[in-house]
């Protein structure tokens, strides 16, 4: 997957989580953000990581917005992955 395609998915994301009316104070609670800092942020793809980060956190969170998006449930992992700062993920 290439950094295109990963903010398409980042992007289709963060609209899913602003749409969230449960799940989006969780998220502005543990950045300690707004919806006026998702709105500013949007298109940076650190940003964009983050949410991507903050959703595979959760199988159930992956499969609602895979399914509201009808993509495939390792994409949002994958394009996490294409993202800045993925390389600082250690599994140790």
């Amino acid at each position: 997957m290439n950094s295109d395609q990963a903010q398409v998915i980042a992007l289709q994301a963060l609209a899913w989580l602003a749409g969230n009316e449960e799940l989006c104070p969780i998220f502005l609670g543990a950045t300690g953000g707004s919806v006026d800092d998702m709105r500013a942020r949007a298109t940076d793809p650190a940003f964009q990581a983050s949410v991507l980060e903050f959703i595979t956190m959760d199988d159930a969170w992956v499969i609602a917005f895979c399914d509201h998006a009808a993509l495939k449930y390792e994409l949002p992992m994958q394009a996490r992955y294409a993202l800045p700062g993925a390389a600082q993920v250690h599994w140790t």
